[in-house]
């Protein structure tokens, strides 16, 4: 992407995801980082899981993106007794007109927060699947299409675990980034104090971009070049995972595909026209965390997939970024 016209849009992309940014952490502070990724998953059109203790500003951040792009909001606090019917909608008799009616779910929404996702059945979480993917559900053999943009946020407690049903891994590769807030610092704890001493911030968020604007940058950022060599990188650390004899399960071509669109839509928050190989080593903790599968004699050495995954990185020759730069350019 050399031309005038490309680099207006990358400029475009850049200081409109600074906007959204900004506009976020007037509610959600000190996390300017997790925005930043939850802006990479919009511009991908994907999803989110997020793995954190009560309270650190889940439902808040969801919450705070929908306003700021104008986009409806719908939350689904999971649990064992829900249905797939309460998440995607039924049909019911509508007894004036003598026919069925479909009533729309939760589902049928544009951001969508499935609190506490892995407390639901497998059945249940299974009718998350076709959504995610498909941006479509099936009730009673009909195919309705969800509204665009679509975007999932779903959420784990990593400690209260009993009652639970562990997501399986084909739900799990359907989540683009798997990220953690995290605690606060004291400082912005007291940030935090000051700036909700008067209720009313998440109210007085306004949309800074519309839903059409949002689908025209998804779409320029798949344009976002990657040169062979920084491709070549990314095929080089997928097939590592797939290869590394302490892995039990590797990176799919979907947590491939994952990592390149991610990759794209990075690189344009950051204002250039072209991914380096810095943006995808970055990146590989919160795309491929959630997909691989340590053995169980690795659990037992104390090894996390996220430290596997630094090993595998720094193992896999980096291309070199002068003629990644020539090349792009």
């Amino acid at each position: 992407m050399g031309s005038k016209m490309d680099d207006e849009a990358v400029r475009r992309i850049r200081d409109t995801g600074a906007k959204i940014r900004e506009n976020v952490e007037r509610v959600i502070v000190g996390k300017g980082e997790i925005v930043e990724l939850a802006i990479v998953a919009l511009l991908c059109e994907g999803h989110i899981l997020i793995e954190d203790v009560p309270g650190t500003g889940k439902t808040m951040l969801a919450k705070s993106l929908a306003r700021s792009l104008g986009c409806s909001f719908r939350r689904i606090q999971c649990t064992p007794d829900l249905l797939p019917s309460d998440i995607t909608g039924t049909y019911i008799f509508n007894q004036r007109s003598s026919d069925f009616e479909f009533r729309p779910g939760p589902i049928m929404t544009q951001i969508v927060l499935a609190d506490e996702i892995n407390r639901a059945t497998p059945r249940t979480q299974s009718a998350l699947l076709e959504a995610m993917q498909e941006r479509q559900v099936t009730a009673e053999g009909e195919t309705i299409l969800l509204p665009r943009p679509f975007m999932v946020l779903g959420t784990q407690n990593p400690i209260d675990l009993e009652g639970t049903f562990p997501l399986p891994e084909a739900q799990l590769d359907r989540f683009l980034l798997n990220i953690k807030i995290g605690y606060p610092s004291r400082e912005d704890d007291r940030l935090i104090m000051a700036r909700f001493r008067q209720d009313g911030a998440l109210e007085e968020l306004t949309p800074v971009v519309s839903s059409d604007e949002l689908l025209q940058m998804q779409a320029e950022c798949r344009e976002i070049h990657i040169t062979s060599d920084v491709e070549d990188y990314i095929i080089h650390i997928i097939h590592a995972t797939r290869e590394h004899s302490s892995l039990r399960l590797g990176a799919s071509p979907r947590a491939m595909l994952a990592l390149y669109s991610a990759s794209q839509a990075f690189a344009a928050l950051q204002g250039r026209s072209f991914v380096i190989p810095d943006d995808v080593k970055y990146l590989v903790s919160f795309v491929l965390g959630h997909r691989i599968i340590p053995k169980a004699e690795s659990h037992l050495r104390g090894q996390t997939a996220e430290e596997l995954l630094k090993g595998i990185v720094d193992s896999v020759l980096v291309p070199v970024e002068d003629e990644v730069g020539t090349e792009a350019g």
